[in-house]
């Protein structure tokens, strides 16, 4: 039977990306998820931890950035934590996406996947962290409990 949870800790480095990718397919794999809701999920938390790391810390040093997957029900759900500047990103405004290449503002659009990509998405700011919880409504086949044979 599939753990229904992972967590795992990335350095604050672009480099870690891999390393996130990976995490995710593995977990979702087991779990017996679609390419499709695994592709999803990995493009939102691939843009949210580029985000992080590129704007999140006004100093050089390295952060530890966590991350939690876990499976409740139906859904998937994501818990980015992170010891950067204060930043909530369901504030920030959607981006105007009639505008011309020349007119966009830049800015924002990873955000705006992101938040397309999941169901909900939801901040808090505690102890001096962010936390950053992503929710996305699964309907698809998980691997089922062994029968025990008696």
């Amino acid at each position: 039977m599939a753990k229904n949870k992972v967590s795992f800790k990335l350095k604050s480095n672009l480099s870690q990306l891999d390393a996130l990718c990976q995490n995710l397919e593995k977990f979702g794999q087991s779990l017996g998820l679609s390419k499709k809701c695994i592709f999803e999920a990995n493009l939102a938390l691939d843009e949210l931890f580029t985000n992080i790391i590129s704007y999140g810390f006004d100093d050089k040093n390295e952060h530890t950035i966590k991350i939690t997957i876990s499976l409740r029900n139906d859904e998937l759900v994501f818990n980015i934590e992170d010891d950067g500047i204060p930043f909530n990103p369901t504030k920030v405004e959607t981006p105007d996406l009639e505008c011309t290449i020349e007119e966009c503002r830049i800015g924002g659009l990873g955000i705006h996947l992101a938040k397309n990509l999941m169901d909900a998405v939801c901040y808090q700011r505690c102890k001096d962290k962010n936390i950053l919880t992503l929710k996305k409504k699964i309907k698809e086949a998980r691997p089922q409990k062994k029968k025990v044979k008696g």
